[in-house]
């Protein structure tokens, strides 16, 4: 058996990830945020079928307010997935998500990223940074040849600085 790498534990909502707590499944909904509805129907699904966590994007001020509806209403935490425009993460806090999810390099500005980090912090929302070639800064991408393991963790390095 592979011996579990030791990790801080964080709460996403009530479900407890790393420090030793049961592994937790995240699925994502395909829905339109904006549309309550459809996206709660999916979630359902998915926390029928095991899901412990839920992710849903939040593009546009209408899936901001899509989650301020949905969040409530939820049977599992809700994930922000967050990209580009960083007053749709703190939207995304307003309407009550238990964690972010952000992509290195798409909020460039490190006052955007403070504004939103230091926001999650005084809510006690965690912050996921989701490492993906789609992401990749341009310069990394060109410094390491490609969207290698070495250019991801970069990556990650540098949104965490």
């Amino acid at each position: 058996m592979i011996a579990r790498k030791q990790t801080r534990q964080v709460l996403v909502g009530d479900v407890a990830v790393g420090g030793g707590a049961p592994v937790s499944v995240q699925s994502m909904t395909i829905t339109k945020t904006a549309d309550v509805e459809g996206t709660l129907a999916q979630i359902y699904a998915l926390a029928g079928a095991g899901a412990d966590i839920v992710r849903c994007t939040c593009n546009e001020p209408e899936a901001a307010e899509g989650l301020a509806r949905i969040v409530p209403r939820s049977p599992v935490p809700i994930v922000a997935d967050i990209h580009f425009q960083y007053r749709l993460a703190l939207a995304a806090l307003d309407a009550g998500v238990h964690c972010l999810r952000l992509n290195p390099g798409n909020i460039r500005k490190p006052e955007h990223i403070k504004a939103v980090a230091e926001e999650a912090k005084a809510r006690r929302v965690p912050i996921r940074i989701g490492v993906n070639a789609g992401s990749l800064d341009p310069a990394l991408y060109e410094k390491h040849g490609g969207a290698t393991p070495e250019a991801l963790v970069e990556s990650a390095q540098r949104e965490l600085a």
